[in-house]
């Protein structure tokens, strides 16, 4: 097929039609490595064809050579760049040059960069020409990452939107002491100079920014990016941060528009932002600094808000390893807070389905226990447990063993868990067993009056087993999900 594609190129065939098969047909790397192996290194077909008197003939071989990745190539598709007089062409000669190393050509991009942005272009050319700034932005971001500005406005008088579990936004209201904050539906709205205090609380899951003077834009790129840039999108940034000019972005679109027309719409928004801010902000797709997420309204309209990458969020720095089945910090971290009240320091803790520790950690940050014991059949999570307590600075005694096999010397004060969820692996009889031996070996291994705090996807198998047995109480139930069938239970032992 390849070969049979290249004659025909080769014979005059259908050229364009032919080069737009093959550059299909070599995304295939199987594909690729036969047809370098089919060439031999005798590549000068293709670079006759680079200086085809066809367009977009120019503009397949320039794909296909940047597929191939031949060394020889790389001055060629420079020359043929520079030479180029279709704008519409020429970001595909870079979107080929970036398989190679062009870090020598950066003066020339920058140069080429720079007369792009202070150039004066027809209107109608202005697609292809930000098209072609946002490669080179790109291309020079890949060999010169730049350096990120340094947060300092943490006693900056801010507007924030934290995000929390919508059934449990007081949770996270009542520990902001200093600030003004209300809950909204999706979490919680504070105006506060104190961001240290914000940055300790562990039961949010996301914190952004509202710029103050443009709290909702028009949906209209030219419109979204004067707003921006007049509802002072710059001196937000310049008042938080050290250094100058320029700051990298991300732009992010939630909307229920088709795909293809949110995708045109967040490159004509950036192109606009760029354009009206002077450069002083730059689109970026891999070095970005601050992502402006704009959500649509029922109104109509987008919702302005800011996450900045430059504050470090250390809340869970210690989760350095994880595995599919792990819980978030955050849910973990929110399980802790709506137990609290019924937490004991120093209290002796089992958690017999430890994964890779995040629990117990959680429930010891806010309640320091002593001592804790995590159990797990998986040996993975229990390696991937011990680097996480040691990042945490916590002492916990992990065992890779099956928890309905465990004996231990004394008796404990509390089990804190998350119950392990049914998967494709477990049949609803099989997890149906687990509880069931759960609750019967809990028995063995807890003191009168110990506390199961635990989070589940299994409802009615708690319900049903705390039923069936005198001793144990429900003293709480949280929904935690509906949509997930999430709930939390706190239940104490009547032995």
């Amino acid at each position: 097929m390849l070969r049979e594609i290249y004659n025909k190129i080769a014979d005059g065939q259908d050229v364009r039609k032919n080069l737009i098969e093959l550059k299909k047909l070599l995304k295939d790397k199987n594909n690729l490595l036969a047809f370098q192996y089919f060439l031999g290194g005798d590549y000068s077909l293709l670079e006759d064809l680079l200086e085809n008197e066809d367009t977009k003939t120019r503009k397949n071989v320039a794909l296909i050579m940047g597929e191939l990745k031949a060394p020889e190539f790389r001055s060629k598709l420079y020359s043929a760049y520079e030479r180029e007089d279709k704008l519409f062409i020429k970001v595909d000669y870079l979107e080929a040059l970036k398989g190679y190393d062009y870090s020598d050509l950066s003066d020339k991009l920058k140069a080429r960069l720079e007369y792009l942005t202070t150039g004066e272009f027809e209107e109608t050319s202005m697609k292809h020409i930000n098209e072609e700034k946002r490669a080179l932005t790109e291309m020079l971001l890949k060999v010169e990452k730049p350096r990120m500005h340094k947060f300092i406005g943490y006693n900056v008088i801010s507007d924030l939107i934290l995000l929390t579990n919508r059934n449990y936004r007081e949770v996270t209201l009542d520990q902001i002491k200093n600030g003004n904050a209300k809950a909204f539906n999706a979490g919680v709205m504070v105006r506060t100079r104190d961001l240290d205090e914000i940055l300790n609380i562990r039961t949010y899951t996301e914190m952004l920014f509202r710029l103050r003077n443009v709290p909702t834009v028009e949906m209209e790129p030219a419109a979204i990016a004067q707003a921006l840039c007049k509802g002072g999108l710059l001196e937000f940034l310049n008042e938080r941060h050290e250094g100058k000019n320029p700051y990298y972005f991300r732009l992010e679109v939630k909307s229920k528009m088709l795909l293809d027309k949110k995708s045109d719409l967040t490159k004509k928004i950036a192109s606009q932002l760029e354009e009206k801010s002077g450069r002083a902000l730059i689109n970026s797709t891999s070095n970005y600094e601050f992502e402006i997420r704009l959500i649509e309204s029922k109104e109509s309209v987008f919702n302005v808000l800011i996450k900045l990458y430059t504050i470090k969020d250390e809340r869970f720095s210690y989760r350095k390893e994880a595995v599919a089945a792990s819980i978030s910090p955050v849910t973990a971290a929110l399980v802790s807070k709506l137990a609290e009240p019924y937490l004991v320091k120093n209290a002796q803790v089992l958690d017999p389905f430890c994964g890779v520790g995040t629990m117990l950690i959680e429930r010891n940050k806010l309640a320091p226990a002593t001592p804790m014991y995590g159990i797990d059949s998986f040996g993975q999570a229990i390696d991937k447990a011990i680097i996480n307590s040691r990042a945490a600075h916590m002492t916990i005694n992990f065992i890779n063993r099956n928890f309905f096999d465990f004996k231990h010397g004394y008796l404990f004060d509390e089990i804190f868990t998350n119950m392990p969820a049914q998967t494709g692996r477990k049949s609803e009889d099989e997890m149906m067993m687990l509880y069931h031996d759960f609750f019967n070996k809990a028995l063995e291994v807890l003191k009168d009056e110990a506390l199961i705090v635990m989070y589940t996807r299994n409802k009615e198998m708690v319900e049903c087993e705390v039923k069936a047995r005198e001793a144990y109480e429900i003293l709480k139930k949280f929904e935690i999900s509906k949509k997930e069938a999430a709930y939390v239970y706190i239940l104490v032992v009547k032995q």
